[in-house]
């Protein structure tokens, strides 16, 4: 039978290399501190568009990484709504999305707030509003049951997973959620970030619920995040890069759980996955600002609601070609008054119509 990390006398008793993490560590402090900077530096406006498209991509990408693929139209839009932004085009939301967005945000913007069982339990009712997962019906709001089986930490499409470790028993559980609440919830000389990794890591291992682990142990990690720089104001996600790296993300965490509680390795590959998340908020800076430019140069024309909602979905990088039968599909209109919304925007150079003719012809914004 297979040891895991939990099983270990010492467990959870982290140790790690300092001098291995030093360097690393200090450079994605500093990596941390000039890209708050540069955020601060926005107008208020830019930055509350950053932390929309930051916020829709750190929802969407989790629930990606477990499987699960949200509309994101709906994300959008009940991000802004919770955000209390005024943006264009917001659409109503399913009460599973509304969930997911609400965790989110309560863990990163109530930075400070204890973490508690009961906190906790809400996170977990709020990601599945009709107690299930899928089409089965699993306990919400509390500690996964004995009944319910071993719990496996898999991965892969269904009739295709591969399982990467076994979670503690239930009946351990609530011994075992109380030593990781107090140990999240005390303050300590660990570097914040760091404590982020080691939370992820903790989290995930003890797989609490039945459902949604992942999720929850990100939006931790982020809330961890959030208290190393004092800030609720998000401008990269974690969860995005994950999602890019999931292979190896799920490689690491088999590897990690099938060794021995010297974590360095994990810290190692944690510090390097959330530098490259701030290359992300580079794309996302550069982003905002494009479409601050766009929006700037089109003050004062007469644009209709229709016309505003397609240059939104291009501004946020609509797949393949914009079409006539696209655009009436989006704006749910005919495709006459599709085609006439493009001609106008392409007469005052707003738009240009794209390599093809006929039927397939495709336009995007100008320069």
């Amino acid at each position: 039978m297979t040891e895991y990390i939990h099983d270990l006398a010492d467990w959870p008793r982290f140790t790690w290399s300092e001098a291995a993490l030093a360097d690393k560590l200090a450079a994605v402090r500093h990596r941390q501190g000039r890209l708050f900077g540069r955020m601060g530096a926005l107008g208020f406006a830019l930055r509350g568009e950053a932390q929309l498209v930051t916020l829709t991509e750190d929802v969407l990408k989790s629930s990606e990484i477990e499987g699960e693929r949200l509309d994101r139209a709906q994300v959008r839009s009940s991000v802004a709504r919770r955000l209390g932004l005024d943006v264009a085009g917001l659409v109503p939301s399913d009460r599973n999305v509304d969930g997911v967005v609400e965790m989110m945000l309560d863990a990163t913007r109530n930075f400070g707030t204890e973490l508690t069982a009961d906190r906790l339990f809400a996170w977990h009712a709020a990601l599945f509003p009709a107690g299930r997962s899928g089409m089965s019906r699993i306990v919400t709001g509390a500690w996964r049951e004995a009944a319910s089986g071993p719990m496996q930490v898999v991965s892969g499409a269904v009739g295709h997973e591969t399982a990467h470790f076994e979670a503690p028993a239930a009946d351990r559980l609530p011994g075992e959620m109380r030593a990781f609440l107090a140990w999240f919830n005390a303050k300590t000389a660990l570097d914040p970030v760091l404590k982020a990794a080691v939370v992820h890591l903790w989290f995930v291992t003890l797989h609490p619920f039945e459902d949604g682990n992942g999720r929850i142990a990100r939006a931790l990690a982020d809330m961890q995040l959030a208290r190393s720089e004092d800030s609720a104001q998000r401008f990269y996600s974690l969860s995005a890069q994950i999602r890019q790296e999931r292979g190896d993300y799920y490689a690491m965490l088999e590897r990690t759980q099938k060794g021995d509680l010297d974590i360095t390795v994990w810290l190692i590959w944690f510090l390097d996955v959330l530098d490259r998340a701030f290359d992300g908020a580079e794309t996302t800076l550069a982003h905002v600002l494009t479409r601050a430019r766009v929006w700037e140069k089109l003050a004062g024309q007469p644009l209709n609601e229709r016309q505003s909602k397609a240059i939104n979905r291009l501004l946020d990088g609509f797949e393949g070609k914009m079409t006539s039968s696209k655009w009436a599909a989006l704006t749910k209109t005919s495709a006459d008054t599709a085609l006439r919304d493009i001609q106008d925007l392409v007469a005052r150079g707003v738009l240009v119509k794209l390599a093809g003719g006929g039927r397939s012809t495709g336009y995007g914004l100008a320069e």
